[in-house]
């Protein structure tokens, strides 16, 4: 297991105190610099992709509003509750690397560029896990038949789940996304 940072960076000033023989100021300054533990850090991430969708662009829109859609194409979504227009709530399990947490989260969207763009931020809790916060920039582009969907998603990832490290959390965030937006395709063209 690896060690915090902040744990290696204790013991290392206890044997130099005890080797170079610091007077008690000298190592009341060296314990006074902070350093972040790793459970308190926090990754920023940014992912962002276009994906065609074999829908018109309203059915796109409406279907990307739709809690029913949402919750079916959400990997490990347990339960998604429409509080408003605007407001959502979820309960999601989700495993990244070795950590498997449930989290639970709160997301309100920005429909003023409706039908066209939208944007929306959160935050989750995992509890022990972790906990993330966020926003997506989505846009919608009618393309013949089809629509295209450009979104920008940016994250801070912190807690147990930010000790895995950012290749780790980026490459199963794109993943989950990849997930999401195949059953997506698959729920737009079955309807």
């Amino acid at each position: 297991m690896m060690q915090c940072f902040k744990t290696w960076l204790f013991k290392r000033l206890v044997s130099i105190h005890k080797k170079y023989e610091l007077t008690p100021e000298q190592a009341d300054q060296l314990a006074k610099i902070k350093f972040p533990c790793c459970s308190e850090r926090n990754w920023p991430m940014e992912l962002a992709d276009d994906i065609i969708i074999n829908a018109p662009k309203d059915q796109v829109y409406a279907a990307l509003n739709d809690p029913k859609v949402l919750k079916q194409c959400i990997p490990g979504c347990e339960e998604l509750i429409q509080h408003s227009d605007t407001e959502l709530e979820a309960k999601v399990v989700l495993k990244v690397g070795p950590v498997k947490a449930r989290f639970g989260g709160e997301v309100t969207l920005d429909k003023s560029g409706a039908p066209d763009a939208f944007s929306l931020s959160g935050q989750g809790n995992g509890g022990a896990a972790g906990h993330a916060k966020g926003g997506a920039d989505v846009t919608l582009t009618a393309d013949g038949d089809t629509t295209i969907l450009k979104y920008v998603a940016k994250a801070q990832i912190g807690g147990k789940i930010a000790q895995l490290g950012s290749r780790l959390i980026q490459s199963t965030a794109k993943k989950l996304a990849g997930r999401f937006f195949t059953s997506f395709a698959k729920v737009m063209e079955d309807a």
